[in-house]
Parts: C-alpha cells; structure tokens; sequence
C-alpha cells in the first residue's frame, strides 16, 4: 500500500510532513551534539506512510529482540512517537552517542538506557515543537518509556497503552552520523484524525496566501 492509495496523505500533507521532520530531527541532531560533547550530524530524513502491520518486517521480525522507545503528546493534539531499533543496532548507537569504538557496548545498563531514552525524548519533544509551531497549537511529550522485549511485545504494549490506533503510520528514516562512522534510525509517529486535518488547514492555508 503506497501513499497515494491512503486518502489521508495526499501529496500536499507529505509534502508538509517532509519538512517538519526535517527541522524536527535537524534540531533532535543539534541537541545531541551539545548533550555528548562532539559533531553529530544528520542527513535529510526521508518521511513514508506504511501500514501498522508491516513495522516488524522494518525491524526484523515480530519475534526479534529490540529496544522500543515511547512517548505521547498531550495537549491541543495527540501524537504518538516511537522508537524502534533492534537490539544489535541499539547497542552500537549507544557506541555512536558515547564516543566509544563499536562494538564497546554489550548490554543496556541503566547509563546506556538513559542515552537511548535521551535520543527519544529529543527527537519527539522538537518534532512535537515543530508540529505545534506549524498549526499553531500548544502540546508537550510524555517522559520516554524505554522497553526491551520482542518487537511483537512492544508493539502490544504500545497498542495497549494508546487505545485505539491509526492502521497506517508515519515512518521517518534518518541517518545519523559521527564523522565516517553512521547509522539508519527509523522513527515511527502515529498522528490522530484531528492532527492530520491541522497539518492539512496549514498547508491550505499556505497555498492561498
């Protein structure tokens, strides 16, 4: 299923979405530069719309290890942010993040699950500030919930927590780098019916003017 087949994303609002997550992970990139110390770059993130159900043939599988990241909006909108990475590539960003050789990180301590919590936290709350700075809305994230459990129990647990859920998300790809050395993130957001018809009175707006 391809965007043009989801009545909800039309060609204006990707277009809309594109650049939010833009300035959103941009400034996720600037963030965490100051928070470890060193240059931490980040390519222009590609934005898809893809169906719920196909997340875990993103991440290897519903039965594959791997570390869910989770936060919620509250305020005048809601949106879902998560993070999903598995297990392997979760470690090495760690590595990334800490200035350390790859390879260095064996397991998740709660130093190391803080980190990861960090990357969700500042990647959601400037995306989050992004949307409320286009429609003009206030809004605020959730702290992080950082999990580690099979793909298919995250996405369970996710499913619980949030009620009822849109079948079809939004899939921001990234590449964040340090120097030679990078690494593909993919960052899930699941917007409501009431924020994607905001994200649509904007970009209305801005063509008629």
């Amino acid at each position: 299923m391809d965007e043009q087949s989801l009545p909800n994303f039309d060609k204006a609002l990707m277009t809309t979405l594109q650049e939010v997550a833009g300035a959103g992970i941009h400034n996720a990139a600037r963030g965490f530069s100051n928070l470890v110390g060193h240059q931490i770059s980040v390519n222009q993130p590609q934005v898809k719309v893809v169906p719920l159900l196909e997340i875990p043939r993103h991440v290897g599988g519903l039965e594959n290890e791997a570390i869910g990241i989770y936060l919620r909006a509250e305020g005048d909108i809601s949106v879902q942010i998560m993070l999903i990475i598995p297990y392997a590539k979760a470690l090495l960003l760690v590595d990334l993040l800490m200035d350390v050789a790859p390879g260095t990180t064996t397991q998740l301590g709660s130093l190391e699950r803080s980190a990861l919590g960090e990357v969700g936290n500042m990647t959601a709350s400037f995306f989050m500030n992004a949307v409320a700075n286009m429609t003009g809305t206030s809004v605020r994230p959730t702290p992080p919930a950082v999990m580690v459990d099979m793909v298919g129990a995250i996405l369970d647990i996710i499913i619980a927590t949030s009620g009822s859920i849109s079948e079809n998300v939004i899939l921001m790809q990234a590449n964040f780098a340090d120097g030679e050395r990078s690494l593909a993130t993919d960052f899930w957001v699941i917007p409501d019916a009431l924020t994607l018809k905001l994200f649509k009175s904007t970009e209305d707006s801005a063509r008629n003017e």
